[in-house]
């Protein structure tokens, strides 16, 4: 479930409100590598969350420093509109649905 505290939002898209929050900044695993920031989005009163998750900046491959993450309402409204378009069902049951999204979101 979303806890908005400070680095979340709401979008409105196409008459429904959409919460975002940030779940995580850009991390190094010892498995994997660098992963990219994750975003939770859950349409207001569905049971069924969406994870946005985005690419590595590519300051962090160079080995630059980390810096903020940058989210906000327009990045998280092209990625409400790109996992409604990839099939997110915010009214079905089940477990978040995890979608992969460029920088912008799209």
């Amino acid at each position: 479930m979303l806890h908005m505290h400070g680095r979340g939002g709401t979008v409105q898209i196409d008459g429904a409100k959409y919460d975002w929050e940030l779940l995580s900044e850009p991390q190094l695993s010892s498995s994997e590598g660098w992963k990219g920031m994750t975003v939770a989005l859950r349409q207001r009163d569905m049971p069924r969350e969406a994870v946005l998750e985005f690419p590595t900046p590519k300051r962090l491959l160079k080995g630059l420093p980390k810096g903020r993450s940058h989210i906000n309402d327009a990045i998280a409204s092209r990625g409400v509109r790109a996992a409604l378009s990839a099939g997110w069902d915010p009214a079905s049951r089940g477990k978040p649905t995890v979608f992969m999204v460029d920088a912008e979101g799209h």
